[in-house]
Formats: C-alpha cells, structure tokens, sequence
C-alpha cells in the first residue's frame, strides 16, 4: 500500500532540514561566516545528504547564534572554541567576565566620546580648571590673545603627556608671572613676536630674562618634565616656529644661561 508523502520539505531522523543559506539568513550572517567558524571548529560540520547538501536543524541554529553573540562582543575565536567543551559553570563565569570586560569597554568608548565632542567644540582635551584660572589672569594681565591660545595648546600637550608633573609647572608659571616684574618680562617676550630678528630689543630681553632666571633659579634647574621627555623640546619648537624674533631670543638666552 503506498504511504501518503508529505509535503514541503522531508525532516530526517536528526531534526535537519535547512540548507546553509537559509541558516545564514535565519541568524543574520553570511555563509561565509558559517563557513568559517566550520574550519575554526566553532560550529560543528553536519554530513551531507543524499543530495549532496549539507542541512543544519534547530541546535544548529542556536549554536551559531552563541557563537555570533560572543564575535560580535569582540571575544576571540579561539576563545570561543575553547568555550565549547566548558563545563555550564565555567561558560556562565566566562559570560560574567566578558560582561565586565564590555563594561570597561563601554566606560572607555563614552570617555572618547566625551573627547570628541570637546574636540568637535574647539576644545582638544579637558583641562585642569587651574589652567583655565591661570589663562584669565594672562588676558587680564594684558598678554595677546595669541599668546594666550599658544599656551592654552602647550598646556593642553603638558597635562596630556606627563599629567603627573604638569601641576607642579603649572604651579612655577603661575608663581612667576605674580612677581610683578618677572611678569613684564613675559610681556615682553610676548610682544617680541613682530620684531625684526636683528632689532636690538632682542639682544637686550634676552640678557633680562637670562638674568632673571639665573636669580630665581640660582644654581639649581627650573622645574622640567622628565630628562627623557622629548615633549620640552617640542614645546619650545612649537613657541619659536611662531615668529623668528622668539626663536632668536630662545637661542640667546639658552646661550647666556649656559655661559
């Protein structure tokens, strides 16, 4: 007697009835992937069909779904493989530590953002409010607003570089530019910017702030950034590249103090 046929696709003993497209596309991947994570040995292989074609069936389906969550949590390959033959405890506590692990990632991603957008509003990196307290007293003090953005970069390069020693810097600065007179001289460096490089004022600031140095300094060496730091020097590159004038009196005063 002939047994009726059923229709649509015939379910073998094993539950496999879908072909690696319409896998892929169930679980939102490309057979590429699937591929992959066949020869990575994250998704085990099913034998072919009389037809020739390989089917997958419903744990098919979820174990690709694991294993394109935790990709898609940025875990490595081979880690996923290894997580195959865990045991329930010790795949649950893998989960808590990749949990906490996208956690920090998280925390990391919003601090980014949160510098983008002080980029995005002209301010390249946060500063200490110190620093912002120190650049309104060189407005109002009188220095240009040029020589108030330069240091408000040179700052910000500072506290971005060696955060531990820029406060004591910053502090020396300020202490400095209180001494009424030692502040006119940074007035004068200031306002230096358009001379002419052979303009005798040069010669003569350069010997006063040489001097200057040399008394409140004495033998011992202003506050500086580590020896190995490159950062002073690109500082001080930074500063002379912005006018031939300051770039002469850097080469005259280092040349006084080293006399």
């Amino acid at each position: 007697m002939l047994q009726p046929r059923p229709r649509g696709k015939v379910k073998w003993e094993d539950g496999r009835v879908i072909t690696i497209g319409q896998l892929a596309g169930y679980v939102g991947v490309s057979i590429k992937t699937i591929r992959v994570y066949h020869d990575k040995g994250l998704l085990p292989e099913p034998d072919r069909d009389a037809s020739g074609y390989r089917r997958y069936g419903a744990n098919d389906a979820i174990d690709l779904i694991k294993v394109r969550t935790l990709a898609e949590a940025g875990v490595p390959l081979a880690r996923i493989r290894d997580l195959r033959s865990a045991t329930d405890e010790e795949f649950q506590q893998a989960l808590r530590e990749i949990d906490d692990e996208i956690t920090a990632r998280i925390r990391g991603l919003r601090a980014t953002q949160g510098r983008l957008r002080q980029l995005a509003a002209g301010h390249p990196a946060p500063l200490p409010t110190e620093v912002g307290t120190h650049l309104e007293h060189l407005a109002r003090w009188g220095f240009s607003p040029r020589w108030v953005d330069l240091q408000r970069d040179l700052w910000i390069l500072v506290f971005a570089t060696h955060s531990n020693g820029a406060i004591t810097l910053l502090h020396d600065q300020a202490e400095t530019l209180a001494d009424p007179v030692l502040r006119q001289l940074f007035l004068d460096y200031d306002h230096a910017h358009d001379l002419d490089v052979d303009d005798p004022r040069i010669d003569d600031l350069a010997s006063r702030i040489a001097e200057a140095t040399r008394e409140r300094y004495g033998s011992a060496e202003p506050p500086e950034l580590d020896a190995a730091s490159e950062i002073p020097a690109l500082i001080q590159g930074t500063v002379n590249a912005s006018s031939p004038a300051w770039q002469r009196l850097d080469t005259l005063i280092r040349a006084q103090l080293d006399a």
